[in-house]
């Protein structure tokens, strides 16, 4: 049985694939359209999936949606009915574009996939969950578990904003649900934008900014923003919020509740002000976590826990959770957001309206690593680079990884595209930039001379599975880069005590442990523990790093650069290569030095870049 879910037309547009519940591909529209959270009907998207299983539209059996557009359309009427006269702007220019194009996406459904198959038997073909019914699925089928409590947070689905699902087998059952406009989500949408980040995509700037400030605000936004009870419910006071009805996130009683305005664009400079509101925010979204992971740990008695929806993507929480050890076990779906939602909505469609049967508690997951995307064959590789005029050696699969760990070694930092793409927001070692983590100078370089972005940045490292327990304070797998824990003791540096009265952004430049540039102002870490089986041309070269330094870490940041998708094809990567400051880039076997090439190339593709 052949299942296509996709996700569209909010962000994040993707779709994956199943063929008798394996998952055989799964992608993001950004990667093909490279615009940066692409909501548009994920065409590239379904091509590929299509290509790789070697199908047409014409054998897909299913197609399922990974919402459903009336109950949405639903929640914004009645939304506006409730808080009128107020919001009568924002309704006035939400609802041309519901009557014109999402009012009516079944249709528009059915027109797409019939380009593909004109005999497209949508009637029957065409399913649609729920929004977090695929969040759900796509967090407890993948999973090892037979059983599991499945844990839903994010900005707002049709009407649910928080849900609990227990999964049982082939089985899933929504059990409690927390509706909008009280989300968790939208609270920390609402901060991201009152320090000055985009909202949805943003949210992580502030999560990365908040270990430089203190959590001075915590008590001010739980007695005034939110009323959490002891079981982690929680609701919002809407007074100081404008996201129901308004076209901002918040309103004038929320800036003179902190006493200052939101800050206005990303350029402005950051204050200690917004680095101790972030910690605010981050303090208050975990004990929001911790309440309800505790309480259902509590209440149901099961021992597993899958979570998935944006705020499934906050890894520091979910480091938390993994250490309050309220669960013996935690598994993020790595495609939390609402990408995941593709493969979510085909799950939903296999076990639960097929009623398929599903086998569990192997000890690993079935996300295959998340390596679902696109790769490429070695000749394919040179013949693309040789167009785009790169000038390259192509070594043996040996010479690849040794090259590669010296050039490690040497400091030099690496474009590195190896495999199939990654499908969720973390590059895992299929499309990541690489280097050396001993360097103190290296999150400084990568930050502004190669992704372009604001130097509070953290990078993660990916370590050795084998090795993470000597090198941080987690003994377990974390091969999504969705756990946050410590450096190990033994390997962090103690601070003079000028050093420790230092503020803000100025903590940046003290290195904290032996590898200062995947450890955090507060000496924490987001880690990618490397699995040989799953990936083993990335977990050869940092095993031969290791040989080479003792060190079985490596930085890993997504290859990419600010405001732009993780790359996808060799072109991609060459562009990346030439337009930013990387010493090399190793695409498949072939093995590129900066200095080798064009300068008149170099610097056409630097003002491009510039002009970008």
């Amino acid at each position: 049985m052949r299942i296509l879910g996709i996700s569209a037309f909010y962000h994040d547009s993707a779709a994956a694939l199943l063929v008798d519940g394996v998952i055989v591909a799964a992608a993001q529209e950004e990667r093909f359209t490279r615009k940066k959270h692409d909501p548009a009907f994920p065409k590239n998207a379904i091509e590929y999936c299509l290509e790789e299983a070697g199908i047409t539209m014409a054998d897909v059996d299913y197609v399922a949606f990974y919402d459903k557009p009336f109950l949405k359309f639903e929640r914004l009427l009645e939304t506006y009915l409730a808080f009128a006269p107020r919001g009568f702007l924002s309704f006035k220019t939400a609802i041309p574009v519901w009557m014109k194009e999402k009012l009516f996406q079944k249709d528009f459904l059915r027109k797409e996939f019939k380009k593909y198959d004109p005999d497209f038997d949508w009637m029957n073909k065409l399913l649609f969950a729920e929004h977090h019914q695929s969040h759900a699925a796509s967090a407890f089928y993948p999973s090892p578990f037979e059983e599991a409590i499945v844990l839903t947070m994010d900005g707002v689905g049709e009407w649910a904003t928080t849900s609990v699902a227990i999964g049982r087998g082939n089985k899933l059952e929504m059990v409690k649900e927390i509706h909008f406009p009280h989300s968790l989500g939208l609270l920390y949408s609402a901060f991201t934008y009152y320090t000055g980040f985009r909202v949805n995509s943003g949210e992580y700037k502030v999560m990365g900014l908040a270990p430089y400030g203190q959590p001075k605000y915590k008590d001010l936004i739980m007695d005034h923003l939110i009323d959490v009870k002891e079981d982690g419910s929680f609701r919002l006071d809407m007074s100081y919020f404008n996201y129901a009805t308004g076209l901002t996130m918040t309103n004038q009683k929320f800036a003179d509740l902190f006493g200052k305005p939101v800050r206005g664009r990303e350029g402005e400079e950051l204050e200690q002000f917004h680095m101790d509101i972030a910690a605010s925010v981050q303090a208050v979204t975990e004990e929001v976590v911790l309440r309800l992971t505790r309480s259902l740990a509590k209440e149901y008695g099961i021992k597993n826990l899958c979570m998935a929806g944006g705020v499934a993507l906050n890894c520091v929480a979910n480091g938390k959770v993994l250490r309050d050890q309220a669960f013996e076990n935690v598994w993020v779906q790595p495609a939390a957001g609402d990408a995941g939602g593709a493969l979510g909505a085909a799950m939903t469609a296999h076990y639960h309206h097929k009623g398929e049967p599903r086998v569990a508690d192997t000890g690993k997951d079935f996300m295959r690593g998340s390596y679902l995307g696109p790769d490429y064959e070695q000749a394919d590789i040179e013949k693309r680079l040789t167009e785009a005029g790169a000038v390259f050696e192509v070594l043996s699969d040996e010479g690849t990884i040794a090259a590669t760990a010296d050039a490690m070694a040497a400091e030099r930092a690496i474009g590195w595209m190896q495999g199939r793409m990654e499908f969720g927001p973390r590059a895992l070692g299929g499309r990541s930039i690489i280097a050396d983590p001993r360097s103190p100078k290296m999150q400084k370089t990568l930050n502004l001379k190669v992704k372009y972005r604001e130097s509070f940045r953290p990078f993660a490292p990916s370590v050795l599975r084998e090795d993470v327990a000597q090198w941080f304070d987690l003994d377990g797998d974390s091969p999504y880069m969705l756990m946050v824990a410590d450096v190990h003791k033994d390997k962090q540096k103690e601070m003079t005590p000028q050093q420790e009265a230092l503020f803000g952004i100025e903590k940046l430049n003290v290195p904290r442990s032996d590898i200062p540039a995947v450890t955090h102002v507060d000496y924490s870490a987001r880690i990618q523990t490397i699995h040989e089986d799953t990936n083993p041309r990335f977990y050869g070269v940092v095993k031969a790093f290791k040989e080479r330094t003792g060190c079985p870490v490596s930085v890993n940041t997504s290859f990419n650069v600010r405001g732009e998708p993780i790359v996808n094809t060799p072109e991609d990567a060459f562009r990346c290569f030439m337009g930013t400051e990387l010493d090399n880039l190793v695409v498949g076997n072939c093995f590129l030095k900066k200095e080798d090439q064009d300068e008149k190339l170099k610097l056409d593709y630097k003002n491009a870049f510039e002009l970008d």
